[in-house]
């Protein structure tokens, strides 16, 4: 057993999701008829989207976090949670045993779960982002020392996340125009539950009303009102309070300065990428749009194929709708509301900063179920992710505990650490909490409610996407940001 764990972890880290993900995309591709010279263009365009995803977010990281740091650093007070990334996270999963023997079981059950119509999310197409189970796995088999409980909880978080990545699929594939597609990573598909239970109370405060949204910024500020150029505005914002008592400084005001040129860099350059990395969907999606329609749907009932029980969807990495205007502005937007929010809430012990830059990732619920109504997303972010901060604070000795077990060293000088991207969930949190504890309560609970919306979504699909379509319509001044690709 420990040989294959072995090899599969060797296989992992030699080959990588920039070349799993597209021999996978590839032969699903040709199962769906694709022809071979498409289907591998599209498994191409896949490889060059990880590839271009890995080459920006690698060269912006380090600088991002450099000025974040100091911001953090500029106000003085001290926190004992220290945010270090995704990435830690990621690696830690994969040097755990339990956590390793679920990324090949997750791997076979989703093919099942797939085959046998449990859900309708084809998930091997972004089993990279299976990492995000494995993490929590890793975590409760360091607390509990019990494999059964480790691989139950996974196996739990993996179900819960296809019931909500399916309830929001409809609005996602819309939103960010790729067809019969969306985003199943279980530390993003959470948002989608406050995205929902806030929607209505932020139409009562008039949200819904406000044209705050990439189309009416160019409108309002023309030139402004660019991505590019908003980019440039935010870092040069974030950049100045960062240096606030260094402004007579040369080495100053060449970082604010630098930071405002690579952000804007990002916001424009990310969407190219991203560009490429759903023209890889695109063939997909259309694939099963064509499939749905030999089956014998009529292609005129338009309405009716789209919330017909058989449509069914790829998953997708989120780095799909990073770059889209609102999504990246939001999510950017976000970044120096955070670091602040972390100091001033009351016993919040931690601090946000590598996984800042991971925010536009984090918000696309939000996004897609609100039109891009970045109000609705900032205001709703804010709440979800101040609450996921005293998550993070709460579970950060037992994350920082299974970092150490598997071999992962502290940085200096740093007591605690966190991933704000994957710890500061509350509702993944909250079962990680009922299956660590072991009682058959809490986790008849859980499994309680997990049943019951699948149930819902089994039994009353369409109405639930006809809802959430209906209050995504109630969002005014919207204008599609993204154009779906034939």
């Amino acid at each position: 057993m420990d040989n294959f764990l072995h090899v599969v972890s060797q296989l992992q880290s030699v080959f990588g999701a920039a070349i799993v993900v597209p021999i996978i995309l590839f032969i699903v591709a040709l199962f769906l008829k694709v022809k071979p010279k498409a289907a591998f263009m599209s498994a191409l365009s896949a490889g060059i989207g990880l590839t271009g995803y890995g080459w920006i977010i690698g060269s912006f990281t380090p600088t991002a976090s450099a000025v974040i740091k100091k911001l953090v650093e500029s106000t003085g007070v001290e926190k004992q949670v220290f945010d270090n990334g995704w990435q830690t996270g990621a690696t830690a999963s994969f040097n755990s045993s339990p956590a390793l023997a679920f990324f090949v079981i997750a791997l076979v059950a989703q093919f099942i779960l797939y085959a046998l119509k449990v859900t309708k999310i084809f998930v091997p197409s972004n089993l990279w982002n299976n990492f995000g189970y494995m993490v929590w796995g890793a975590m409760a088999f360091y607390v509990t020392k019990n494999w059964w409980i480790a691989i139950g909880l996974m196996t739990f978080l993996m179900l819960w996340s296809l019931v909500l990545s399916e309830m929001m699929a409809d609005r996602w594939s819309d939103y960010y125009g790729v067809k019969n597609a969306t985003i199943n990573s279980l530390h993003n598909t959470e948002q989608f539950v406050p995205a929902v239970i806030l929607d209505p109370i932020f139409n009562l405060l008039g949200f819904n009303k406000v044209k705050f949204n990439p189309t009416a910024f160019k409108e309002k500020l023309g030139v402004f009102g660019e991505p590019t150029v908003l980019g440039a505005i935010l870092g040069l914002i974030i950049g100045f309070l960062a240096n606030l008592g260094d402004l007579n400084k040369m080495e100053a005001w060449g970082q604010i300065l630098g930071f405002a040129v690579q952000l804007a860099a990002v916001m424009t350059i990310f969407p190219l990428v991203t560009g490429v990395f759903a023209s890889a969907f695109q063939t997909l999606g259309q694939a099963v749009e064509d499939n749905r329609r030999k089956d014998g749907e009529d292609e005129t009932e338009e309405k009716s194929a789209t919330l017909s029980n058989k449509r069914w969807f790829v998953g997708v990495d989120d780095g799909v709708g990073f770059g889209e205007p609102a999504t990246i502005i939001a999510g950017t937007i976000l970044i120096p509301i955070m670091v602040v929010l972390a100091f001033a809430l009351p016993g919040n012990k931690t601090i946000p900063v590598v996984d800042l830059i991971a925010l536009p990732f984090m918000v696309q619920p939000f996004i897609a179920l609100s039109k891009g109504n970045m109000l609705k997303a900032i205001v709703g972010g804010i709440i979800w992710f101040s609450l996921g901060l005293y998550m993070a604070s709460y579970l950060a000795p037992m994350y920082t505990g299974m970092l150490k077990s598997v071999g992962i060293a502290l940085p200096a000088g740093v007591l605690l650490l966190t991933s704000f991207n994957l710890i500061a969930r509350p509702l993944n949190g909250l079962i990680f909490l009922a299956f660590i504890s072991m009682n058959p309560l809490w986790i008849g609970i859980a499994v309680a409610v997990y049943l019951v919306s699948f149930v819902l979504l089994r039994t009353r699909r369409a109405q639930i996407w006809t809802y959430l379509e209906n209050m995504a319509n109630k969002n005014v001044g919207y204008e599609q940001t993204v154009e779906s690709k034939d």
